[in-house]
């Protein structure tokens, strides 16, 4: 086949069944494991029967079992490769080189989500993030810290945001039990793609939810279930995702809707400053350089002379 296994999965799992489904779950996070199960120790593992399995393998266009195994056997080696990959490429480079070599990359990504991203669909994102009732923010494994950063401004410039942060899929129903159509679900995922973070954008599309996709490109998976699609360029540039652009594109979605209403933005800081100074929640925490010395202050409003 000319495509790896998880590829395959990807493209096919809106035409999967429930049972297959569960199957392509399992293996996307816990392949480590699969590669070396039989067809009924993966069945049981994934809460199916045996023939699901075997019907799931020939569903993604293997002639069997067996064949699968060794389609995600290889995709598996592949996979453990990639530092021996980067040695080649980066081995005999100066430590400037590989820094050079690395944020080139990373400016020409985000200059190609610029230069990609639709207008419209920027658009019709901010406008539903904020008329929402509650946003709910999903990231796993290395799209985590960009799912926690959306979550941390968005709580503070409007209010009912939820984190949905789990290491299983009945956690992550437990968590967005009430999402409805009056709720907004973000979803961040890019290669390789979270089967956690797609069954939650297909949970929230069932419940009528308003689903945002931050993705890579039109061919991701993600797209299956959102209504609004919002791309930024993320590829491999090292052993690590290069998340720059991603992280970009939701810094720009965060002051988009803070220019959309300012003034409730304002009210909200406003907020925030009263407590953090009738609390001296900053007590201890921020260093202030504006005089001679660096000195810890204890709050804004000392900061500011009141």
């Amino acid at each position: 086949m000319d495509s790896d296994i998880i590829s395959i999965m990807n493209d096919r799992y809106g035409r999967m069944s429930k049972g297959q489904k569960k199957i392509a779950a399992y293996i996307a996070d816990h392949y480590d494991q699969a590669v070396f199960m039989t067809a009924a120790k993966l069945g049981e593992a994934a809460g199916v029967s045996e023939s699901t399995v075997v019907r799931f393998a020939s569903c993604i266009g293997y002639e069997g079992y067996p064949e699968f195994q060794a389609g995600l056997a290889d995709w598996v080696k592949n996979k453990l490769n990639a530092v021996q990959k980067i040695s080649v490429k980066y081995g005999k480079s100066t430590q400037s080189e590989v820094l050079g070599s690395v944020l080139a990359s990373d400016v020409g990504r985000i200059q190609d989500t610029m230069e990609n991203l639709d207008g419209m669909s920027f658009e019709m994102a901010v406008d539903a993030i904020l008329e929402a009732e509650t946003v709910y923010v999903i990231g796993l494994r290395s799209c985590g810290p960009l799912a926690e950063f959306l979550h941390f401004y968005l709580n503070m410039v409007r209010g009912n945001v939820v984190l949905v942060k789990t290491t299983s899929v009945s956690e992550l129903f437990e968590q967005m039990i009430r999402i409805n159509e009056r709720d907004v679900l973000v979803g961040i995922s890019f290669p390789r793609y979270s089967m956690r973070t797609l069954k939650a954008m297909e949970f929230a599309n069932d419940r009528n939810a308003r689903v945002i996709a931050i993705t890579d490109s039109v061919h991701s998976p993600m797209n299956l279930y959102s209504s609004c699609n919002l791309f930024a360029r993320s590829s491999m540039v090292s052993i690590v995702d290069s998340l720059v652009a991603p992280l970009s594109l939701i810094n720009a979605l965060v002051v988009a809707i803070c220019l959309k209403r300012p003034e409730e933005v304002k009210g909200s800081l406003e907020r925030l400053e009263e407590v953090w100074g009738n609390y001296q929640v900053y007590l201890n925490d921020e260093i202030n350089f504006m005089d001679e010395d660096p000195i810890l202050h204890h709050s804004i409003r000392k900061e500011n002379g009141e």
